[in-house]
């Protein structure tokens, strides 16, 4: 009996040394955590999409790591638990870090995911004769992920460029998926700022005439004057710099990601992502990812052009930043992507 545990507790040990010694060639070095939380606002939007492929193809399991997300009702909310300690990181828009930078907390973004916005304005088809740009926002609602959020941002600076004020519409968080597409059919809210599959969806359906398309290069540079990165991953400093090697295993998850979706038929993508993110219609879910499909990053780096085209954009919306020394180099720990 006493040989056979020998064996059997030898055996365990092999496994064990064999999966200790894929972490270390996977990354450098052992990893300092394997399981993570990680926050999301809004995981069935196509703005999130590397998250979703990483987790289903098993991504995040090939890096040795365990990862929990938790979705929250919008960008600002992850951001808020990321603040809190509740999870480790957060896919999020990257103007968070610029912001925080301000407040006095390090968060930094480790891997580009979304070189444009894919945010889309649109007004309620029944109301296109009266609003036809942003100059005619001034009390009508707009529906948003959440209030704080990018969509949020898009629609106040969209605006404020407009001439009018950032407080000039309510903003009405509406969450992402089926809740955000009965906002409009119910005429809860009377414009909306969302990203695909929702626009896409209102679209087909009939039921929005879409003012501002930050899908493509072109509607990007149109409304923000140069590129805009969007969705990064991003963390506390202090867990980069106590977790480099989990951080580093993380990031080449997200690149496995990144790359898969550019390989990768519309299809395939369909046939990954959960049955419920296609909202009841394949066909429209399709045509939702190849609008996307330009707008993922390439190789997971940010552009300083792109880091300073969002702190253009948040000082022209919000006083605090109008004389903000912000330093840009500190919102991105390349360290991860370029290693």
């Amino acid at each position: 009996m006493q040989r056979r545990q020998f064996l059997m507790g030898a055996a365990a040990l092999s496994v064990l040394g064999a999966s200790n010694v894929g972490s270390l060639a996977q990354t450098g070095g052992a990893l300092e955590k394997t399981s993570l939380t990680l926050g999301v606002g809004g995981k069935p939007l196509l703005y999130y999409l590397p998250l979703t492929i990483a987790e289903r193809r098993g991504f995040f399991k090939e890096e040795g790591l365990d990862v929990a997300v938790n979705d929250f009702g919008g960008g600002a909310k992850s951001l808020q638990a990321l603040i809190g300690g509740s999870v480790d990181a957060v896919t999020g828009a990257y103007e968070h870090t610029i912001r925080m930078q301000v407040k006095g907390q390090d968060i930094r973004a480790l891997c580009e995911l979304g070189r444009f916005p894919a945010i889309v304005i649109a007004v309620r088809k029944e109301l296109a004769d009266k609003v036809k740009s942003p100059a005619d926002f001034a009390g009508y609602k707009i529906g948003v992920t959440a209030p704080g959020s990018s969509t949020a941002l898009t629609a106040q600076y969209a605006m404020v460029k407009a001439g009018l004020k950032a407080n000039d519409a309510p903003l009405i968080g509406v969450g992402g998926g089926a809740s955000a597409v009965a906002a409009v059919k119910q005429g809860q809210v009377d414009i909306i700022s969302h990203l695909d599959p929702v626009i896409a969806k209102l679209e087909s359906d009939g039921d929005i005439k879409v003012i501002i398309d930050t899908r493509t290069q072109e509607g990007t540079r149109a409304l923000f004057g140069g590129s805009n990165p969007a969705a990064v991953l991003y963390v506390k400093k202090e867990f980069a710099d106590e977790n480099p090697n989990t951080s580093r295993a993380l990031v080449r998850a997200f690149i496995k990601s990144l790359k898969w979706i550019h390989a990768a038929s519309p299809d395939e993508i369909a046939d990954t992502v959960p049955a419920e993110y296609l909202l009841g219609d394949r066909a429209l879910y399709l045509q939702a990812v190849k609008n996307s499909m330009p707008t993922y990053s390439l190789d997971g780096v940010l552009t300083m052009e792109g880091m300073q085209s969002v702190l253009d954009t948040l000082k022209t919306l919000d006083p605090q930043f109008a004389n903000a020394d912000v330093d840009l180099a500190a919102t991105f720990d390349g360290r991860f992507v370029q290693g």
